[in-house]
């Protein structure tokens, strides 16, 4: 079960203008679920995205950089079962097959269509079960249509991830709506995760571009499943302009609002994916503060984030805490003070010193250790005492349920 993750509720997701979704049942792989959903912009949105650093980076994140760079994006495809990643030219060619085919749907132009897959890697697209169940996925596009879309990508997920917020700006009411897939193969390496949200506020592109490499930064690029980094990992914030006046002014109050909306969001979708980690049964942040840069915050976090020693103990509540000592001395930061850091547990109000000045501190009793780790949302606090920089990291314990799912997940 999800770690205090509820499903989303579908007269709560509001209608951003300018966008419109539909879904369908095209038997990308498997039959009798929504595989395929497509997304129609307003003329005149603007979209800026981050991608996977993987060097197998999939068919459809290439032409997606590709088509972004080119127009102004009309459209999204996206399916799911089958990634078109490590699929070499062929792939290519089926991604641009598939944007020439919803270009033909909606009488725009091929290089407007931004295609995403997500799946099993090393297989080729079925590009004739994509077209075919096009018609459908159009017949169903509404303004409506989150609800749909966010079961519509799911792939390992056990539940769908999708959430709104609205703000005033002026005499404007501008709506903020985003949805995630993901739940393993989950370190986003940024610049199987998917990520999009829109807003109807008008947005000056140079702005957009800086605010999803910010935004991703403080969201999905900060969230650890299992440390692998997708083929397929992209994030897209798209700005329909259907409301308000152009917001170019970095400074002014009303990026500033939308900055904050936009990160809040993307912050909620990226910890739901951790929060739907296979397997998963807690939800653990890692806070590091102290440091002398945030990068150096971030190595340390995501060492003792991707140690699997750390994340079975977490799932045990078993108080091995040693382990996390050792993650932060081999995370890479050579010139650390081992006798300054300090290290505490957290949950549900109550916060335990455990370790200072190089080893387990005096006040720290294991039951107390054991109490706080049987939450399901512990932060894991560390002070590395050597300067103001901080970075919070959220990952999830390891289960036996994680090895299941994904001995079995081609079956």
């Amino acid at each position: 079960m999800p770690v205090n993750l509820q499903p989303p509720i579908a007269d709560q997701l509001l209608a951003v203008e300018g966008v419109r979704l539909g879904t369908a049942e095209a038997a990308i792989r498997k039959l009798n679920r929504r595989d395929l959903t497509l997304i129609e912009l307003a003329e005149g949105s603007r979209a800026a995205g981050v991608f996977t650093q993987n060097r197998f980076c999939a068919a459809p994140v290439q032409v997606c950089k590709s088509h972004l760079a080119t127009t102004s994006p009309r459209a999204l495809v996206i399916n799911t079962g089958v990634a078109n990643a490590g699929t070499g030219e062929q792939g290519v060619a089926n991604a641009k097959a598939s944007c020439r085919a919803v270009a033909k749907e909606l009488g725009i132009a091929a290089e407007a269509v931004l295609p995403f897959s997500t799946g099993v890697i090393l297989e080729h697209l079925p590009v004739d079960k994509l077209v075919a169940g096009l018609p459908a996925a159009k017949a169903a596009l509404k303004a409506d249509g989150w609800y749909e879309a966010c079961h519509g990508i799911m792939t390992t997920d056990t539940l769908p991830k999708c959430a709104s917020r609205q703000v005033s700006i002026g005499r404007h009411t501008v709506t903020f709506t985003g949805m995630s897939k993901g739940a393993g193969m989950i370190r986003p390496n940024m610049a199987t995760m998917l990520g999009y949200l829109a807003t109807d506020a008008k947005i000056a592109q140079p702005l957009l571009d800086k605010l999803v490499r910010e935004a991703a930064d403080l969201s999905f690029n900060s969230i650890t499943v299992d440390g692998d980094t997708s083929t397929n990992d992209s994030f897209i914030l798209i700005a329909t302009g259907q409301v308000g006046a152009e917001i170019d002014d970095e400074a002014s109050r009303e990026f500033q609002i939308v900055r904050g909306e936009v990160i809040a969001l993307a912050q909620w979708l990226a910890q739901a994916i951790v929060r739907d980690g296979e397997g998963a049964t807690k939800l653990m942040s890692i806070a590091v503060e102290g440091g002398k840069d945030r990068d150096e915050c971030r190595q340390i976090a995501y060492a003792v984030a991707h140690s699997p020693l750390v994340k079975t103990a977490f799932f045990a509540s078993d108080p091995n805490l040693g382990r996390i000592l050792a993650a932060i001395g081999y995370a890479g930061v050579n010139d650390l003070d081992v006798n300054k850091l300090r290290v505490w547990l957290a949950a549900d109000g109550e916060e335990v010193l455990v370790a200072e000045q190089g080893g387990r501190a005096v006040s720290y009793v294991e039951e107390a250790g054991a109490r706080i780790m049987k939450n399901a949302e512990i932060t894991i606090r560390i002070d590395l005492a050597r300067g103001g920089a901080e970075a919070t990291v959220w990952t999830c314990d390891f289960s036996y349920d994680y090895v299941k799912i994904n001995a079995d997940y081609r079956s």
